[in-house]
């Protein structure tokens, strides 16, 4: 009698990290479980790993084990490159001794070099493209310390918008973090990625920019990672990512 077709679903969730098999199995009869757009129920349910379409409440599992989905916390003074003609430190001096496989990774958006924080790393292509491009409107998240106290008008006149000299820039949230004598943080959230645009959207109402971290893109946060740090991206996380571009 031939083997049947596939493998069983709770043995892919278990493969996959994302629970043992007794757990994935209380999942698929908690519905929890969708193949392809439908939600599976059934113990006995098969699927191709390599082509199935598999979400645990509605976050994407990715099955296949050669993706590589990393978060960098980009120091200041280091370019978001994964080589430097001019020999610059870049972000490639970071992994190439460190992640296998480096050659086929790839950064997703840029930070200037006088900026830390948040920089994602992968070799998912249709993610890293997605993730990039404004329509899918990913939030990223920013500290910025800047000269002077703000007045109380300020994140009303930035989700209004500015007029920048490549068109109108706007923030989706905005909110003061702290203020001393002389400075003040600012926590802003904007879904576009134009080259240095926070910084020249707060030059623009009159605040120059001190220092710059980001600290999250979509769902993942920099949380306490030191400067220079790599870390691989939870499951949950990768699948929140996919989520936030429709994947």
């Amino acid at each position: 009698m031939p083997e049947p077709e596939g493998v069983r679903l709770q043995k892919v969730l278990s493969q996959a990290g994302i629970a043992s098999r007794r757990v994935a199995e209380r999942m698929i009869h908690d519905g929890r479980v969708e193949v392809d757009g439908q939600i599976v129920t059934e113990m006995g349910t098969r699927v191709d790993p390599a082509t199935a379409d598999i979400r645990v409440d509605g976050s994407r599992v990715v099955l296949d084990d050669t993706m590589m989905y990393l978060a960098i916390n980009k120091p200041i003074g280091m370019h978001s490159t994964m080589s430097d003609e001019r020999g610059r430190p870049c972000v490639g001096d970071l992994v190439e001794h460190r992640v296998r496989g480096n050659k086929n990774l790839f950064h997703v958006g840029r930070l200037d070099a006088d900026t830390e924080g948040l920089l994602l790393l992968t070799n998912d292509g249709e993610l890293a493209h997605r993730l990039m491009h404004p329509s899918f409107e990913v939030p990223k998240t920013y500290l910025a310390t800047v000269t002077g106290s703000v007045p109380k008008g300020l994140g009303k006149t930035l989700r209004a918008g500015v007029e920048l000299d490549d068109g109108p820039a706007a923030v989706d949230e905005f909110a003061v973090v702290d203020a001393v004598p002389g400075k003040t943080l600012l926590r802003l959230t904007l879904h576009e990625g134009r080259k240095r645009i926070v910084r020249r959207l707060l030059a623009a109402v009159g605040y120059p920019v001190e220092a710059l971290v980001r600290v999250s893109i979509g769902d993942v946060t920099l949380g306490e990672q030191r400067p220079g740090s790599i870390r691989v991206l939870t499951r949950k996380e990768v699948g929140e990512l996919y989520k936030a571009v429709g994947l």
